[in-house]
């Protein structure tokens, strides 16, 4: 859709100082949640990719705003989606340039499964962790909605090397969609405490787990 309101699709920076607003970032669909990274600062954000483009396009994202960035970051939102590509069944207007190329467009950190609905995520601390585990990002998956077959309904793992580059994805926590496609709960948010103790919020089933790390000797 064409965004009618001015305030939508975007990230607001709010001054409490002086009350005035100003935009942070702009094309961004549905980003619900956001946090920082605990080194530098970036801030990390789940984004959910549009429907009706069938079960596995686009991709749904993880994006990563540059704190150092000069000007108003675009990823894209309404004309593009996953790394830069072009939705021309929207937009079939003609360009001289590909709108959906950088700097225009700035791609996905991580593409995830298309549907998943990334929404809460939260960095591994290192009070409490195991260092092959620091500063990795758990991502709380809603589960899709309109998908034939479900997927989502789990914490997935972003494997993050100490640069904060990308290696891979990882199931951390599963079991709220069965093989048969029963859904018992929808992870909604999640929070990973200094010591190993992790919070998620479950919107289905209207409860909150709480998860500890044991160590077990052997």
């Amino acid at each position: 859709c064409e965004e009618s309101d001015e305030l939508r699709g975007k990230i607001i920076s709010y001054n409490i100082e002086t009350k005035e607003t100003s935009e942070f970032a702009t094309g961004l669909r549905n980003a619900v949640f956001m946090t920082k990274h605990p080194v530098d600062g970036n801030i990390w954000l789940t984004e959910m990719g549009r429907d009706g483009l069938g079960d596995n396009i686009p991709p749904d994202e993880i994006n990563v705003i540059d704190i150092n960035f000069k000007g108003v970051p675009n990823f894209g939102w309404p004309i593009c989606y996953g790394a830069n590509i072009h939705d021309t069944e929207f937009d079939d207007r003609t360009y001289i340039r590909n709108p959906c190329m950088e700097p225009f467009e700035i791609p996905p950190v991580v593409s995830l499964q298309a549907h998943v609905a990334p929404l809460g995520l939260s960095f591994i601390p290192e009070e409490g962790w195991p260092d092959n585990l620091w500063f990795d990002l758990l991502v709380a998956e809603h589960g899709s909605w309109n998908r034939s077959a479900p997927v989502g309904y789990k914490i997935e793992k972003i494997d993050l090397n100490s640069r904060g580059e990308f290696l891979g994805v990882t199931d951390f926590i599963t079991g709220w969609l069965t093989p048969k496609g029963e859904k018992l709960g929808r992870p909604a948010d999640i929070k990973v405490m200094p010591g190993g103790v992790i919070y998620i919020t479950d919107d289905m089933s209207g409860v909150i787990y709480k998860v500890v790390r044991m160590e077990i000797a052997g």
